[in-house]
């Protein structure tokens, strides 16, 4: 059991850090101020829904296409690495990554901002994927892997989901400091796995070796 949670806590890290669940909170608090709260309810419901669907089509599509494009484990490790590198260097130095929506006092139909930009690409961006395609390279076969990052994907999504519930309540209580605070050890936390990331990649490679 506690090798099980040895391995499972990285991938549940990384995906934490990735989808940013009290970032989240904060932005969908700024993207729905003007909406009713029926509405908001709706929103937090259904864009983590649509990111996990995004995300699954993609954990049990990815080997497939990384079989199709040829790409090598070790060059996606190395890939990968340097892209959650940039995310990180985002969230330490607190640089825009966010897509906003139009202006909120327009009408809320035409800018209603469930699936973009809360489901793509906050939710489930490039960051999130890639993160996928790099758990998935080293995968052989079965279906237990797969079913077991499609669970902690959505275990950060339901996180999400209860963040953004919640966000009014968050806000309050950590305010702009404290979400500030939190991201940049995020960043701190996700700079130090990209670079494992891409020792690994060099490793796989025989360019590196661990001392």
């Amino acid at each position: 059991m506690q090798g099980l949670l040895t391995e499972l806590f990285p991938i549940f890290l990384t995906f934490f850090i990735l989808i940013d669940p009290l970032g989240i909170s904060m932005v969908y608090l700024s993207l729905t101020s003007n909406y009713t709260q029926k509405k908001k309810r709706s929103i937090a419901l259904k864009s983590p829904l649509i990111a996990f669907i995004v995300l699954s089509s993609f954990i049990y599509l990815g080997p497939g296409i990384i079989e199709a494009l040829g790409i090598q484990p070790a060059s996606l490790y190395i890939a990968g690495g340097i892209l959650l590198f940039l995310i990180a260097v985002d969230l330490l130095f607190g640089k825009p990554r966010r897509t906003k929506a139009s202006d909120p006092e327009e009408d809320e139909d035409e800018n209603d901002p469930t699936v973009f930009p809360l489901a793509l690409p906050l939710l489930s961006g490039p960051g999130a994927i890639t993160a996928v395609l790099l758990f998935l390279s080293d995968y052989s076969g079965g279906f237990w892997f797969p079913l077991t990052l499609q669970l902690v994907v959505g275990l950060v999504l339901v996180m999400g989901t209860g963040t953004m519930l919640m966000s009014s309540y968050l806000a309050k209580f950590l305010r702009k400091t404290g979400v500030m605070v939190i991201e940049r050890i995020m960043g701190i936390l996700l700079s130090g796995m990209s670079v494992q990331f891409v020792l690994a990649g060099l490793e796989k490679l025989g360019v590196y070796s661990p001392l």
